[in-house]
């Protein structure tokens, strides 16, 4: 098959970075150009540490943008910036996927929402793909398999590195602020929240929290069911939903969020049931910048134009 291009706006970023490394080693997709005001001209080799190509960054006006020719544009930007570029596409009838990292259309019903491992049977050649949140991710891996018999809301206690907080300076990406704590913040009504009680149906309450890391997150979701179960029922659930998935790895204990840095999966451990059988503890980690982003984003593409869906992703860590 030809090869495809991708186009990436505003790669600066720590996810950016992921994504071009990726790219760059894909068997079928070629990186076609990739954007950064502040980067202009520079080679992406000075920044992107793995990368070998002499592909330099540019800063096409977004009004460009449908006319460069990328077979897919990945949307690399903050929260509330993707909608001017995705209406210059709209406006010139392009045909390019667009894949959008942030939160801006995960509420979208006519984007389809980009869970491969819940929602590939909601793909119907969609052209624009919502990417989920790192944190959503690992929930509502860490919850789908008890969604039909939950009972009241879910509590996920949620840590991250602070590679989650982006490039741009602040109180939850400072690393003395960071050293020896744990930030709290948006203890409510986080976007994270909202979106998986939007794809569950169900309520969530999540309480997220930033330390001195620098990438992976974990996620301790506590799980009040309507009906008593014995842990081997439990694991046969999870087992009959990710068994035949490469990206969820299941194990007996709590995975530790130091292990999961750089891998490609989720892991889902603990499975710890109360005494009744009515409530369940899970354990989720996953790196925020892959599997939380752009990892995901890979899987995504590769399933809008066909390909086997982990072409690209280096599986030795989900084995």
């Amino acid at each position: 098959m030809s090869v495809l291009r991708v186009g990436i706006v505003g790669a600066r970023g720590h996810v950016g970075a992921e994504l071009i490394r990726l790219l760059a080693g894909h068997p079928a997709f070629e990186l076609a150009y990739v954007t950064s005001r502040e980067r202009a001209g520079q080679p992406l080799a000075a920044h992107v540490d793995g990368y070998a190509g002499d592909l330099h960054y540019s800063s096409p006006a977004y009004e460009d943008l449908p006319d460069l020719g990328a077979d897919a544009v990945v949307l690399a930007l903050p929260n509330g910036k993707a909608g001017h570029i995705v209406g210059q596409f709209d406006a010139a009838g392009a045909d390019a996927v667009l894949l959008d990292l942030s939160a801006d259309y995960r509420f979208d019903p006519s984007w389809y929402y980009g869970l491969p491992e819940l929602t590939r049977a909601r793909y119907e050649g969609q052209r624009r793909i919502s990417n989920p949140g790192c944190y959503a991710t690992a929930m509502q891996l860490a919850i789908a398999p008890m969604r039909s018999v939950l009972e009241g809301p879910v509590q996920c206690f949620g840590v991250s590195g602070y590679s989650g907080a982006g490039t741009t300076p602040s109180d939850k990406n400072d690393v003395a602020l960071l050293r020896d704590n744990l930030m709290p913040y948006a203890l409510t009504g986080h976007v994270h929240e909202r979106e998986v009680a939007a794809q569950l149906g169900h309520p969530i309450e999540f309480m997220p929290h930033v330390a001195p890391h620098f990438r992976g997150l974990t996620i301790t979701a506590n799980l009040h069911l309507s009906i008593a179960f014995d842990r081997d029922e439990v694991l046969a659930r999870y087992h009959h939903r990710y068994g035949g998935e490469p990206l969820v790895k299941l194990q007996d204990e709590a995975p530790w969020v130091s292990r999961i840095a750089g891998a490609h999966h989720v892991a889902l451990g603990g499975f710890a049931l109360s005494g009744d059988g009515r409530r369940l503890v899970v354990v989720a980690t996953e790196d925020n910048l892959l599997k939380g982003a752009a990892t995901q984003a890979l899987q995504n593409l590769n399933l809008a134009f066909g390909l086997d869906e982990v072409a690209g992703i280096p599986l030795e860590d989900a084995a």
